[in-house]
């Protein structure tokens, strides 16, 4: 990939980010960039475009990030929990490669973008099916209502720590699901 389109790609996933999609137009992502608008329009025609490489590049990073944490664990429990604390970490602004934290830019931008028929509301749901995947590729059990349990006290932790700025969400939810393991 080109230094240009990589910068155009990491400023505009700042901007939107920190400030919201819409909020956002081209000419700020070319001027905090400081690349040239036909150099932008011959890597993204269009901002949808440049909305949905962002996107990519987020999701990359989170995974990446998120299966580094789960593979610290060796059993059910320490998944759960290196899950749980992990978003504690997040929350608290302490895993740099994630940015500092304005809740999940998947469910901010679907939120944004809310037709279920719109590419980018189709990569955010699609996003967030590959982190339930993640989990349940990490947890040796099949209980599909255990991973759900997990899965939702999860989104629920990430909305209570945007919404309410209840950083310790995560932490909150460790005990509840802790306790279906008996």
């Amino acid at each position: 990939m080109s230094l240009k389109k990589q910068l155009l790609i990491d400023t505009a996933l700042t901007l939107f980010y920190q400030q919201g999609i819409n909020s956002v137009g081209i000419n700020e992502v070319l001027k905090v960039s400081g690349v040239a608008k036909k150099t932008l329009y011959s890597h993204f025609p269009t901002k949808e475009n440049l909305i949905l490489a962002t996107l990519a590049a987020r999701d990359e990073k989170f995974i990446n990030w998120l299966s580094g944490q789960l593979s610290l664990a060796t059993n059910d429990k320490e998944v759960v929990t290196q899950l749980f604390k992990a978003l504690t970490c997040w929350f608290n602004n302490e895993v740099p490669e994630l940015s500092p934290f304005n809740g999940c830019f998947f469910i901010n931008s679907a939120a944004e973008y809310s037709d279920n028929n719109h590419p980018i509301n189709q990569y955010c749901h699609q996003h967030k099916l590959t982190v339930r995947a993640l989990i349940k590729q990490h947890l040796s059990t099949d209980n599909e209502s255990l991973l759900t349990l997990i899965y939702l006290l999860k989104e629920g932790a990430i909305v209570s720590a945007s919404m309410n700025k209840e950083y310790d969400s995560a932490e909150k939810c460790l005990p509840l699901v802790l306790r279906a393991f008996g």
